[in-house]
């Protein structure tokens, strides 16, 4: 086989790869990472979801923090850190108990930005997609009443997202 033949096989499988949204393990690394701060992230354990539906750790952590590469053009799969309260918040969360059961706040960085498809509604899976910036979040039940703080989106400051109901919890629009 000549080495035009050659290339241009291997050229139509990265093709192929590529068109199929494969990514490399170290991308899937460096997109996680972005999501927390760099004393975070230096020492964090990172998971993806594989082909199967099964967590699949990509790198191993030390300091309790839980790093997810997020699926770009997903609404609301992008990249984050967790700490383990959080983690239990978002199991809750996913499993839709009524309420949270984490014992004490918890830490969600999303220092790449998000988006999500309410503000309101935990459990929304269409509509508008709102883009959120780079921001923190405080995983522990806020009420705008008591707090004083918005309960509407803002691209800069502070509000509570999905006010109301139990899952609420504070946004903190810059990074840390």
């Amino acid at each position: 086989m000549d080495h035009c033949l050659k290339m241009s096989f291997v050229l139509i499988f990265l093709l192929i790869q590529l068109a199929n949204g494969a990514e490399t393990k170290q991308v899937k690394i460096k997109r996680a990472l972005s999501a927390a701060p760099p004393q975070v992230a230096k020492a964090a354990k990172v998971v993806d979801m594989n082909a199967q539906g099964k967590m699949e750790v990509l790198r191993d952590g030390t300091n309790g923090f839980t790093c997810f590469p997020g699926h770009p053009g997903v609404v609301g799969d992008v990249a984050m850190c967790a700490d383990g309260p959080s983690l239990q918040w978002a199991s809750d969360w996913k499993s839709h108990k009524p309420k949270p059961t984490n014992a004490q706040p918890g830490i969600i960085y999303m220092l790449a930005g998000g988006t999500d498809w309410s503000a309101t509604d935990p459990y929304a899976t269409s509509g508008t997609a709102i883009k959120e910036p780079p921001h923190w979040m405080i995983m522990w039940p806020f009420d705008p009443k008591t707090s004083g703080l918005a309960e509407n989106p803002a691209q800069t400051g502070t509000w509570i997202m999905w006010a109301g109901t139990p899952y609420a919890h504070l946004m903190i629009n810059q990074r840390p």
